[in-house]
């Protein structure tokens, strides 16, 4: 089974990341222009963000040795604000190692030597000087168009979804994020 951990997302354990590597990731993506604040636009349905009805936001805080600190929040629901805590590292499993391909864990730390609890989360294009990103997983099952705004230019995030499409995305299911507020 496979999984993958959301971009602005809240996860489970629910497999292992996907081994297809046939998706076109951004070139030369520099991770601190990419660290910071990201909100959500659109997404593919995924159970784990099933309760977030608006304001999803991530935010990425670049460590050491190239990991990030990750932190997921979105309105939910019963007007709560729900928040999940993670870390991202280089796809151990690509030489040499590609910043465009992560994986990411919201399992608890110690946790972090099971394969199984890291997801894919591949950057698949940047756009507008690091303003907008299309992130997804090779699987084509996860798809993301985030903004460094609440609330994104609508051709750009409609540029985004259409190249999604070219890749095999089923942009038809996505689901555009409710008004950031």
């Amino acid at each position: 089974m496979k999984r993958m951990i959301a971009a602005s997302g809240f996860a489970l354990l629910a497999g292992c990341a996907t081994t297809q590597n046939d998706l076109p990731t951004q070139s030369d993506l520099d991770l601190d222009k990419y660290a910071g604040t990201w909100f959500e636009q659109a997404r593919l349905p995924n159970r784990f963000q099933k309760d977030c009805i608006g304001e999803v936001r991530a935010d990425y805080t670049l460590k050491p040795n190239n990991r990030l600190e990750i932190v997921n929040q979105c309105k939910a629901r019963d007007g709560s604000v729900k928040t999940a805590g993670g870390e991202g590292r280089l796809n151990p499993s690509f030489a040499p190692p590609d910043p465009a391909r992560l994986e990411i864990r919201f399992a608890p730390q110690w946790t972090s030597w099971i394969p199984m609890v890291w997801g894919d989360y591949w950057i698949i294009r940047v756009a507008g000087d690091y303003n907008h990103s299309l992130v997804g997983t090779p699987d084509r099952k996860y798809l993301w168009v985030l903004s460094r705004q609440r609330t994104a230019d609508a051709a750009s995030v409609q540029a985004l979804l259409d190249y999604a499409a070219t890749l095999g995305f089923a942009t038809d299911d996505i689901r555009r994020t409710s008004s950031q507020q």
